[in-house]
């Protein structure tokens, strides 16, 4: 009797597939999870870097756009262009050129980075008062420029120095004129200080180098060296040298009208105020100055009064007088005359036109107050920083006579502290022919 029996099982194909089905839902749910997972962290990372790209770009581009390039140079890489030039001549070639033992000296003095101009309008017929000029400023380390109104350059070659100066030529113009078209103040932009001197001055007393070390120290921006008054043609008393003063800012005078100078005034001719014929600007100065001087006024008569107003600040402080430095005024005649040395015969060989000179240098004076009063007028944006003191002693402060002046009332303090402490001179002018020109008062 058989009495067990066997009994097999199958597994249900159902119930594997069951299984399957139920895995393949969440591996597939998985699956989509990483896909995403991996496309947003690509994503991310793609739109980081896009947005770091965009961010470099938007910032070059505000970077070129605050980026100013002057007009006509758009098309050039920055670092190629050079916005400023300078006087400095440059050799040919490396090999040294022949020159004289004193040449040599003055050109070893004169150093590869002169940081300082001198600039003059000479004829020559001065040439003894240029040539000691020349000298000095060259062995003071300055670079020197002459404009000849004569037109006469090669008979300066008898100078030893004639090789180290740049020569300007132009018949029968001023220093203003030279001084408009040859000194931009890109071509200058080099140098601290500029000189720009008549040539009738002896600078026997005058150290380049000390003056320019004051003018630093006192903070000038415009200034000129004070006249010797003993020896000199003076034509405002703010000019003449007080003895034993470094510098002075201001002069002091009585008047009955009111039209005096004292401690109180703030304009020209009182404070504020240098003449012209030896005029030293600071680089910033003279970008001022070098836009107030008019192509059409080559005399520029009238400037002086105006140029307290590129003193870089208060002009009754930045705009002095060096008395620890002085020259001498010869008031040479020289552009329309001749030289009153010579001989009466070959004064009388041509026309003498230094009258007319005087006349026309007159008529630009009243003309540029005119331009300057006009331009106040129409500039409606333009704000006076000296309250409406613009045009003091313009075009009323001189009179063109050949009269002897009032005497001269001259410093004998040496501190500024003490200024106000004036002494008269009543014989100043009795021997010298000090005024062509005198002020109104």
């Amino acid at each position: 009797m058989t009495s067990s029996s066997q009994v097999t099982l199958r597994a249900d194909p159902r119930s594997g597939k069951s299984r399957l089905c139920n895995v393949l839902p969440a591996a597939s749910l998985l699956c989509l999870l990483f896909l995403i997972l991996t496309l947003s962290s690509e994503y991310k990372e793609e739109k980081s870097s896009l947005w770091r790209v965009t961010n470099s770009l938007q910032n070059l581009k505000n970077k070129c756009k605050n980026q100013y390039r002057p007009y006509g140079i758009e098309a050039l890489p920055q670092d190629i262009v050079s916005k400023t030039s300078n006087l400095e001549m440059r050799p040919l070639w490396n090999e040294k050129k022949k020159r004289s033992k004193s040449s040599v000296n003055l050109l070893e003095k004169k150093g590869a980075n002169s940081t300082n101009l001198f600039a003059m309008a000479v004829g020559i017929k001065q040439k003894d008062l240029v040539s000691k000029m020349v000298k000095k400023f060259l062995s003071s380390g300055f670079v020197v420029m002459l404009f000849h109104y004569d037109g006469i350059v090669d008979e300066w070659k008898e100078f030893q120095w004639n090789d180290l100066v740049i020569h300007v030529s132009a018949i029968n113009q001023t220093k203003w004129w030279f001084a408009k078209r040859f000194l931009h103040p890109d071509i200058v932009a080099e140098y601290s200080y500029i000189f720009l001197w008549d040539e009738d001055l002896g600078v026997e007393n005058f150290h380049p180098k000390r003056y320019v070390s004051i003018v630093q120290k006192e903070g000038l921006e415009i200034s000129q060296p004070a006249l010797d008054y003993s020896k000199s043609e003076v034509h405002h008393q703010i000019t003449a040298r007080l003895r034993g003063s470094i510098a002075h800012r201001r002069t002091y005078k009585a008047s009955n009208n009111g039209n005096g100078c004292d401690g109180s005034s703030t304009a020209p001719p009182c404070t504020g105020w240098i003449e012209v014929m030896a005029p030293v600007f600071s680089r910033a100065a003279w970008r001022c100055v070098w836009h107030m001087i008019q192509n059409d006024l080559i005399h520029a008569w009238g400037l002086d009064m105006q140029l307290g107003y590129c003193a870089q600040g208060d002009r009754t402080k930045n705009v002095g007088v060096v008395d620890a430095e002085y020259i001498i005024h010869y008031g040479r005649p020289t552009l329309g005359g001749s030289d009153e040395n010579e001989e009466s015969s070959s004064k009388s060989s041509g026309k003498d036109h230094r009258v007319d000179v005087r006349r026309e240098s007159y008529n630009e004076m009243k003309v540029f107050k005119r331009k300057w009063e006009r331009a106040v007028k129409d500039d409606k944006c333009w704000i006076d920083p000296y309250n409406g003191n613009v045009n003091v002693g313009i075009g009323r402060g001189y009179e063109e006579q050949d009269i002897k002046p009032p005497p001269l009332l001259y410093f004998s303090s040496v501190s500024s502290d003490s200024e106000k402490s004036i002494s008269h001179s009543s014989s100043f002018c009795s021997t010298r022919r000090c005024c062509a020109l005198k002020f109104w008062w």
